[in-house]
């Protein structure tokens, strides 16, 4: 099997692992590669050479920071065949997702490409007799990202560019069920010419993971994960002086009306169900049908699920691949179970799904008939199950999205701009979409939830990823007249 390594100082590091675990092949079970867990030695190389590194990318000029952003991006476009390639292998999830996941990346790579025009400071001048005021931002220093499996190229590119086009330098730790694309981005990143120790990657579990939330060299941190993992992040960085900006679990509502265009809303409610075999946080996990609607789209959502291919990633065939390993596929198969047993009606069962090998396949599913105290409700599942709950009216819908302990994403699909609008204002969620299923913003805005979907400082990406990855300086001026200090101007003269 192939050894995936650290990527410290501009090249592949072994260091002292603290073991190894195995990386597998979804579709086939497989193992696929041994991927190093990093010590407490290798976390304190990956951030000394950031930190060094700090003492002249925070001073390098806006201009060469931009083209060497250009660069990068220009690198990904042109080796995007060989990311797409990797996540499908680790992960699982199609190609066709894999290169919608990538394209949602690069849109934050070309906003930081934009980082002379968005870092401008502002100036008021003569605020008072001779005195001037401006205000400025400057980068934090070493800063570092934790991220999911569910997305192992776009998450760190919610977080690198703008950390690294602001002066910081990176260190990031991805998921070690597949850290091969994380690897990938380091390497073009060399290439685009960033220098050494601008980012490295470090990979591990819970032990590099502890090594960067404690060490007095990181400044901040970003994570994107479960909810109980971004509260420890959270509570454990903060302890420790840091900022944070960390993204928990969801359980995103889609309400449909009884005006809303069926056909749209059940397409919608399947690709943002089932689309990378549901394991997202922004995938739709609750339709919640405003009576007398259910009936019909309960009947055409099941429709549009016998026409799911499941199988390999790699098959051209395939719009649905298998779950990242087999302990979560059999967790959410349980979920299936406790919901029928709770009452629930299986409308489409993706346990009866068949296919051959060792891979970690489970079918796309529907349940009916959903109440807000079974755990296929409470719980975020984080895979291909979609569950209807049926309301009589829309205040009864949007008091489920209050209640909610999450507020990540929320749809609503209507043709009444009344209804949109009074959803926007009323909705407890920080992204919203009115005939969007998915609403995750382009990269010019910024992503993040509300209640236990986000903890700390800002939202991701964006104007607020700028924010989060640079503190404000203000500074006060005033200069004497030259006259007053006894200074003389020599001027040259033709003569």
């Amino acid at each position: 099997m192939a050894s995936i390594t650290h990527y410290i100082d501009g090249g592949r590091y072994t260091g002292t692992p603290s073991g190894t675990l195995a990386v597998h092949n979804p579709a086939t079970g497989e193992a696929v590669g041994e991927v190093l867990l990093a010590s407490a030695l290798d976390v304190e190389a990956a951030v000394s050479s950031a930190a060094t590194a700090f003492e002249t990318w925070s001073t390098t000029s806006l201009a060469k920071r931009t083209n060497a952003m250009y660069n990068f991006r220009n690198l990904l476009v042109e080796n995007q065949e060989m990311l797409i390639g990797a996540i499908t292998r680790e992960h699982g999830k199609v190609l066709e997702d894999a290169r919608g996941e990538l394209t949602r990346g690069l849109e934050n790579v070309e906003y930081a490409c934009g980082i002379a025009e968005i870092l401008k400071g502002r100036f008021s001048e003569s605020v008072s007799t001779g005195v001037d005021v401006k205000s400025v931002r400057q980068p934090l220093g070493v800063v570092a990202g934790i991220t999911p499996f569910n997305f192992p190229a776009m998450v760190p590119l919610w977080m690198i560019p703008n950390a690294v086009a602001c002066g910081n330098t990176f260190v990031l730790k991805p998921s070690e069920k597949d850290p091969t694309a994380s690897l990938i981005l380091a390497q073009l990143f060399t290439e685009a010419g960033f220098p050494p120790g601008v980012l490295n990657v470090i990979q591990g579990d819970k032990l590099a993971v502890d090594g960067l939330l404690t060490h007095p060299d990181v400044k901040a941190v970003s994570f994107v994960g479960s909810t109980p993992v971004a509260r420890y992040i959270a509570t454990t960085a903060t302890t420790h002086g840091k900022r944070v900006q960390a993204l928990g679990g969801a359980k995103n509502h889609m309400i449909v009306l009884a005006d809303a265009d069926l056909d749209l809303a059940a397409d919608a409610a399947v690709s943002a169900a089932y689309g990378s075999a549901g394991e997202r946080c922004m995938a739709i996990s609750v339709a919640v049908a405003v009576e007398p609607v259910a009936d019909a789209l309960v009947a055409r959502i099941g429709d549009r699920i016998e026409e799911i291919n499941v199988g390999p990633g790699t098959q051209s065939d395939s719009a649905m691949g298998p779950l990242i390993t087999r302990e979560h596929r059999d967790r959410v198969a349980d979920y299936i179970r406790q919901g029928e047993e709770a009452g629930a009606k299986v409308v489409v069962d993706g346990r009866n799904l068949t296919i051959d090998g060792e891979g970690f396949f489970l079918g796309p599913t529907l349940i009916d008939h959903v109440t807000t105290d079974m755990s296929v409700y409470r719980d975020e599942i984080f895979g291909p199950v979609l569950v209807v709950v049926r309301v009589p009216d829309y205040d009864t819908a949007l008091q489920l999205i209050r209640d909610n302990q999450w507020g990540n994403g929320a749809a609503l699909f209507t043709q009444s701009g009344a209804a949109a609008r009074r959803f926007e204002l009323q909705a407890d969620a920080g992204m919203i979409g009115i005939n969007v299923p998915v609403p995750v913003p382009v990269g010019s805005h910024s992503f993040g939830g509300w209640k236990n979907s986000l903890f700390g400082d800002t939202t991701m990406y964006g104007p607020e990823g700028v924010h989060f990855y640079t503190r404000a300086k203000v500074v006060t001026s005033r200069w004497p007249e030259q006259e007053s200090v006894g200074l003389q101007m020599n001027f040259p003269t033709n003569g």
